[in-house]
């Protein structure tokens, strides 16, 4: 991933050219135009703010799709504790906007899964990308 700024712990970090809230809402256009479930949006900062407390802006995207997941559960039940994907975007001290997910093939380590399963959970990495580019 070209705007990748680093992969630690599982984790992937793209640099976004957007506002957090506005590079979830490209996100979730884009999974929706290839036929991935939306489950949630939780908006940390609002929920920050209506109980009296500050938060740069930070949201979370759920999603997935049951036909990649289920071989994944199927295969070791506990990786439902991975899935459905989740995607995070937030705003750092700098004003910056950045988005992370899991790494598809963390997951897939974590939970001793074949290698080739990997691949059910990175077909929707490039949309992440997609979303953060201006």
């Amino acid at each position: 991933m070209s705007n990748a700024v680093g992969e630690d712990r599982g984790i992937v970090r793209l640099r976004s050219a957007h506002s957090a809230a506005a590079t979830l809402q490209r996100l979730e256009a884009l999974l929706r135009e290839h036929g991935v479930m939306v489950f949630a949006r939780i908006d940390f900062s609002g929920d920050a703010l209506r109980a009296g407390l500050q938060l740069r802006a930070e949201q979370l995207l759920i999603f997935g799709n049951p036909r990649a997941g289920t071989a994944l559960m199927q295969a070791a039940p506990i990786a439902g504790l991975d899935l459905p994907l989740k995607a995070l975007a937030w705003e750092d001290d700098s004003g910056q906007t950045w988005m992370a997910c899991n790494d598809p093939h963390y997951i897939v380590q974590r939970h001793g899964l074949a290698d080739a399963l990997a691949a059910n959970l990175a077909a929707v990495m490039p949309l992440l990308q997609q979303a953060t580019q201006p």
